[in-house]
Parts: structure tokens; sequence; C-alpha cells
């Protein structure tokens, strides 16, 4: 992916994500991140169990099987898992979404530990979501320091780059 290719004229650069997964969740992530600043999470998940839901980036762009093939978290800095404003955190730690009575989890998130391009770029990259809540690494479980402890991969999608059109 060339350099010019991946941003628009004011150098922002846009990518998506569409999420599909178990029983009926759906939903649909558009990422942007303007030069030199944070990257801005936005979009809307529906078939969601109500309450919160873990939520990160993953090391891969692998949904062959399912959201499983996702790999870890994201942590290109070989951190513990923590909360998204944890120095101790890897990069993909993106904290909890909440999905209201209805399955439905509006989102807006920004982020300077998940840029669109650089060396540590989550383009290619996966968004999962978690069947339970993430304990930010501080609930004592032995999953807590790797994954938060959230469970079940609901659903996920593979961050691509979107049209500046």
């Amino acid at each position: 992916m060339a350099g010019a290719a991946t941003a628009t004229a004011t150098g922002t650069v846009k990518a998506v994500a569409l999420i599909t997964g178990e029983p009926n969740v759906r939903g649909s992530l558009q990422f942007v991140q303007r030069p030199s600043g944070p990257t801005h999470v936005t979009g809307k998940i529906t078939g969601l169990s109500p309450g919160l839901h873990g939520f990160h980036i993953h090391a891969l762009g692998d949904t062959t099987n399912g959201c499983n093939s996702t790999g870890p978290h994201f942590n290109p800095l070989k951190k513990d898992h923590g909360a998204p404003a944890d120095e101790e955190r890897h990069a993909g730690d993106l904290g909890n979404i909440f999905a209201g009575s209805d399955g439905i989890a509006e989102i807006s998130i920004k982020d300077m530990q998940i840029p669109l391009s650089g060396p540590h770029s989550i383009l290619g990259r996966a968004v999962v979501v978690h069947a339970d809540p993430d304990d930010l690494g501080k609930g004592g479980h032995e999953l807590s320091k790797t994954t938060g402890n959230a469970g079940a991969r609901v659903g996920c999608g593979i961050i691509g780059l979107q049209s500046s059109v």
C-alpha cells in the first residue's frame, strides 16, 4: 500500500470494518485518523447481549476460522493487558463497549495507539467484540493480563482502507 493511496488530500486516513458474528451480531465501524492525531473509531454493532463487551484490535486480519483465527490482541510493544488509559496496555486494548437493552452498541472511541499508517498500523488487522466485559487487566483472573478475561469472540471484522470518494 503506497503512502499516497492511503490518505486523502488533507492527510486524513480512513478505514472501515464490517462486523459479523454469532448468532446475529452485525455492525459497521469507521476509523478516521487526521495527521498526528488519534484514530477515531465510530459505528454501531447490533445483536449483542445487553451489557459490557470487551473490544479489541487483534493482531491478524484472518477470519478463515471465524473470529478465532484473528490471533491475540495487537501488542507490538509486548506489554501486559490493560485499560485504554493505562501506560501498561496492549496497543489493541480498547476497553469495553456497552450494548443497551436493545442489543445495540454505539461506538465512539479515540485512541493514539491504533494508527492507520506507519510501523504499528492496524490496517489489515481485525477488530473483535467479546461476549463478556474486559476486566482491564485488574480482575485477578489468570487471563486478566493477556485478554482481560473477556470471554468468547462474538463478532469481528477486518480493518481495511476506505475509499476517499
